[in-house]
């Protein structure tokens, strides 16, 4: 059943591009709705809100499924579950943006869309390729190891404790941010225009940008940590095998035994030593492109080694 849910999810979650579908939606109706506790602080401000908060969906989710009897029945919602989990149509949006910028000439644009993801997701100073390798862990591979392991419920455990992570800025902080951008620029284009476009002003939901507690921003990036740490290594393995092995293993043993190495740096050194990045520095469509390239095949090779997995029986 496992295996038809991802083949399904991973087939659907492509061309189901609604808000319907998207995770961020539901995130941010449970958000207010959480927030309109009265015994409970922001998930944020609190470290037994911010368990709660993590616990309350996993638990509801592993309810409902417990008591479904019916195969098909169970099929269907953990299916419906995971391709929400998957959702990241921005993403693929701003990654289309990118290119089509790119393609043009617009060098500008390409900074304003790859700053747009690096504040989308709080991401570290990562060039737009390795952001899209770092991303395409954790909203594919990552959820797709969860979900074969502990379900659909496990699926959107680490969804929320990734959503919680992001902790985007402020939108006010962020269209300052673009509009500096923009003003290295003085012939705007199109894009550009849709750039500032989508940085309204905040709505009233947006607007209170809660102060997260460092005890409690500390435990949730080490909860993550933790959870990283051996399947960033795995799919890590797994880019060798569909990349330059010789090239990178060297360095994929110096960072399995490096403990305390953030997963997102053991992942795309890995990568980067995976593929020939011989690549003119004033063109910035051949990185991302190829390390795109790569990570898809990294995808499908996961995905075919869950599906031998399950196929044989070594796991259900």
């Amino acid at each position: 059943m496992s295996l038809i849910s991802l083949l399904i999810a991973l087939a659907a979650e492509k061309f189901l591009s609604s808000s319907a579908w998207q995770f961020s939606v539901y995130y941010q109706r449970y958000l207010t709705l959480f927030k309109k506790i009265k015994a409970l602080a922001a998930p944020q401000r609190s470290m037994m809100a911010n368990g709660i908060f993590i616990l309350v969906p996993t638990v509801l989710c592993y309810a409902v499924l417990s008591i479904i009897s019916d195969g098909i029945l169970h099929l269907i919602v953990s299916t419906l579950v995971l391709i929400v989990c998957f959702g990241c149509v921005k993403t693929r949006d701003t990654y289309k943006q990118y290119l089509m910028a790119a393609f043009r000439g617009e060098q500008t644009t390409c900074s304003l869309y790859h700053q747009q993801l690096t504040q989308d997701k709080n991401l570290p100073e990562l060039g737009f390729g390795q952001s899209l390798v770092w991303l395409n862990y954790r909203y594919f591979i990552a959820i797709m190891i969860f979900f074969v392991l502990f379900g659909a419920p496990g699926a959107l455990f680490y969804r929320l404790l990734t959503k919680l992570n992001e902790s985007p800025k402020c939108q006010h902080e962020r269209k300052e941010s673009l509009m500096r951008a923009e003003l290295q620029n003085t012939t705007p284009t199109d894009d550009q225009e849709t750039i500032t476009q989508e940085s309204t002003p905040p709505t009233n939901e947006e607007q209170s940008c809660d102060d997260d507690q460092p005890q409690v921003k500390s435990f949730n990036e080490t909860l993550l940590f933790i959870v990283d740490w051996l399947p960033v290594r795995i799919v890590a393995f797994g880019y060798m095998l569909v990349g330059h092995f010789s090239k990178a293993l060297p360095i994929w043993l110096e960072n399995f035994f490096d403990v305390e190495k953030l997963p997102h740096k053991v992942l795309i050194s890995v990568a980067q030593k995976s593929e020939d990045l011989m690549i003119d520095k004033d063109d910035c469509t051949a990185e991302p492109c190829l390390l795109v390239r790569l990570a898809k095949r990294t995808l499908l090779l996961c995905l075919a080694v869950v599906a031998i997995l399950i196929l044989t029986g070594v796991i259900s």
